[in-house]
């Protein structure tokens, strides 16, 4: 069944989103530093004969970082994009996209004006041909290679400085695990140097924002590429757990009979290439991840070091982190103590919400369970078991937000590690998104969760 779904969704095949528009992705576009691409509707850029957007230059946050990276100039996601663009598509109204032929989250039709809130639900409360439905989604979107979309190869500055453009295309799905490989890998300083205490989507106030608008642009993407308007991401509810209750041959793959480290061969997963794992390789090469397979998703849930992580967190640790009023504190990084972002992400024990960095917590206490890919920063969305976590850390995220409703000034503005402050566009996304803009409640992005709505 599931491959006669994967051979129909094929049929039906429309493109998809993800970092650099493929349209973009030339010497003229890279040594002009425009990415305007004309609107199909009306063949304008940014379809400007239809009111839907113009070509601008981009206006960026002049905000003081914080100390945390001391250098300027060396790292292309600096300032982001303007190492690669100084003008993009400024979309009007309720359009959005690279060429604003799309509309934003929570709005559909032609034009853009009919509002609209989807429902993410518990995976085990999906019947079964729901659930074998969101598996061969998965299974296409990883074979799919995207239309609209591909990566980067190499720096800016190795394609000397736009006159020798590397791209290369990439799947529907694995342009996702590059994008969230892109925005957490190291700096490479030139040599057998880099800067390891960076990350744009890790470890800062735009923990949270960054992975709901990665969700968001995750969830339109299948919708896209499966011609299915309604797919809502679902969420995995792990509080509580005794095990990985996915894990599982019914859902995400169950263990490899005889190498506990694989996937079970009964499982679609079982036969999926991970990308972006070598990062040690890439900084000894002084490279990016080329999006090249790299050997099979590796997962040993329970198996992990007990004394990082003994438990998956509960109920419990859960309301303590929800009861915290700072949205962040402190140095806004790993070290922020009362800070609840700090404590949701797993750096601050839930029950004192004091930084520790030797334990892993809440969000992070998940990806080290798990024991194989997900436990690598960079390379984690390549076990798909990391979009029904991220889902369900957003709905807390959501709960934290109609709790204690702060103004979009509680979203720190200023001093914020690089990447962080509020006016900062998100790494590495194009359309461009600021942090604050995904500082609100899921409705007005257009989703909720169907254990928070209204009796």
């Amino acid at each position: 069944m599931l491959l006669f779904a994967l051979g129909f969704l094929l049929s039906i095949l429309q493109p998809s989103t993800g970092q650099f528009p493929r349209v973009c992705a030339n010497m003229q576009s890279l040594l002009s530093k425009e990415c305007c691409p004309p609107w199909d509707g009306d063949g304008s850029p940014c379809g400007e004969l239809s009111s839907r957007g113009s070509c601008q230059n981009i206006l960026l946050s002049q905000a003081p970082l914080g100390p945390q990276f001391p250098f300027s100039g060396v790292d292309d996601r600096e300032d982001w994009p303007s190492a690669f663009y100084n003008r993009t598509c400024r979309c009007e109204g309720n359009f959005m996209g690279f060429d604003c032929g799309e509309c934003k989250f929570g709005f559909s039709g032609l034009n853009c004006t009919e509002r609209q809130v989807r429902t993410r639900r518990n995976i085990f409360q999906l019947t079964t041909s729901e659930k074998n439905k969101f598996l061969a989604y998965l299974n296409l979107a990883k074979n799919v290679r995207s239309q609209e979309y591909v990566i980067a190869t190499g720096t800016y500055s190795q394609m000397n400085n736009g006159s020798n453009p590397m791209f290369s295309n990439i799947s529907v799905y694995d342009i996702f695990v590059w994008m969230h490989y892109y925005a957490s890998r190291d700096t490479l300083l030139g040599g057998s140097n880099v800067w390891r205490d960076i990350d744009f989507a890790h470890g800062a106030p735009g923990f949270l924002p960054w992975h709901r608008a990665f969700l968001l642009m995750w969830e339109r993407q299948i919708q896209k590429v499966t011609g299915d308007e309604n797919f809502t991401i679902p969420y995995w509810d792990w509080r509580d757990a005794e095990d990985c209750e996915v894990c599982n041959d019914e859902y995400m793959g169950g263990r490899h009979p005889t190498n506990p480290s694989l996937l079970s061969p009964a499982s679609i997963f079982s036969s999926w290439q991970v990308i972006c794992t070598q990062s040690e390789e890439y900084n000894r090469q002084q490279t990016l991840c080329s999006a090249t397979g790299e050997g099979p998703i590796r997962r040993n849930p329970g198996n992990n070091d007990k004394s990082r992580t003994p438990r998956l967190p509960s109920s419990a640790d859960v309301e303590s982190c929800l009861s915290l009023t700072q949205y962040e504190s402190g140095s806004m990084d790993r070290m922020a103590n009362y800070s609840f972002r700090n404590t949701l992400e797993g750096f601050a024990n839930p029950q004192t919400a004091i930084s520790n960095i030797s334990q892993s917590n809440m969000h992070n206490a998940l990806h080290v369970y798990m024991n194989g890919s997900m436990s690598q920063v960079q390379g984690s969305a390549n076990d798909p078991i990391f979009v029904l976590h991220h889902s369900f850390v957003d709905s807390i995220f959501e709960r934290w937000l109609r709790r204690h409703r702060p103004m979009l000034e509680v979203y720190p503005a200023a001093n914020a590690p690089i990447g962080h402050n509020r006016e900062n566009y998100m790494v590495p996304f194009i359309p461009l998104y600021r942090n604050g803009e995904f500082f609100k409640p899921s409705r007005d992005l257009g989703y909720d969760y169907a254990y928070l709505q209204e009796p």
